[in-house]
């Protein structure tokens, strides 16, 4: 019997090592398929494009002028499309972009998921910002989340900038129902605000380096060219793919 449960033990050893190891070179695999990083030159978008994402997009403001959607969403080249636009609403407690509402509106007769976006400052009352945001912005079904653009400090320190910045997202997931994205780059993400964001979807800018953005902290959007080209628009643009697939981004829109 002793003799028995020896290779019993054994085997059993022998089953966790291998599983172990089997799941290691998995975790290898899929670590390796993640850093492999593939551009590609695309002379018609005029950048070069992360060809590792599926789903592409836009932002834009009225800095891009009278936008033809129609044209945006009908460029295709290869399986580069675009599927996708976050669109400049607001910013602070007054200001409100004067190309919002044609841009809002022709986006989606377009067939484009809209999303729209709040430049936020942490030295203006957050619910005023609150406020002016949802004065202008209608969501529906099919729509992103709305999106907080934090990227400048004005001179306040980060217990300032984390206790508004918290004031204008818990603001907005009560009106709407989903959790608020959170735009910024990672410098500022980790020097002002921090892990208690974390819960957030965050869309990161990373660009001028071809390289996805050196953080451990799990991004769903990534703006990589600020100098892109797409038919229907004059001006550059920005760029950005979605981490997942089109059913993913369905599901994180409003219900």
């Amino acid at each position: 019997m002793p003799k028995l449960r020896i290779k019993k033990s054994r085997r059993l050893v022998f089953a966790l090592l291998f599983l172990l190891c089997a799941t290691f070179g998995a975790w290898l695999w899929w670590r390796e398929r993640e850093e492999a990083l593939n551009f590609v030159r695309y002379e018609e978008f005029g950048i070069d494009m992360p060809v590792n994402y599926s789903i592409h997009g836009i932002d834009v403001s009225k800095f891009q002028k009278n936008i033809n959607w129609a044209a945006v969403e009908q460029m295709q080249v290869e399986r580069i499309h675009i599927s996708f636009a976050f669109i400049k609403a607001t910013e602070g407690i007054t200001r409100q972009d004067a190309s919002f509402k044609q841009n809002w509106q022709k986006a989606r007769k377009a067939g484009i998921v809209r999303g729209a976006y709040h430049f936020f400052y942490s030295t203006r009352d957050p619910l005023k910002q609150v406020i002016n945001f949802q004065n202008v912005v209608q969501l529906e079904s099919g729509d992103l989340p709305p999106v907080l653009d934090i990227e400048v400090h004005n001179n306040q320190p980060p217990a300032v900038i984390r206790s508004t910045a918290r004031i204008w997202l818990e603001e907005m997931e009560k009106a709407y129902g989903v959790k608020p994205i959170i735009y910024t780059n990672i410098h500022f993400y980790e020097t002002y605000l921090g892990e208690e964001f974390d819960r957030y979807p965050l869309w990161v800018a990373h660009y001028y380096q071809k390289e996805r953005p050196s953080t451990q902290r799990h991004w769903l959007f990534w703006q990589h060219s600020d100098i892109g080209r797409v038919n229907g628009i004059s001006t550059t643009v920005d760029f950005n793919v979605f981490r997942g697939d089109s059913l993913e981004l369905r599901k994180l829109c409003l219900p």
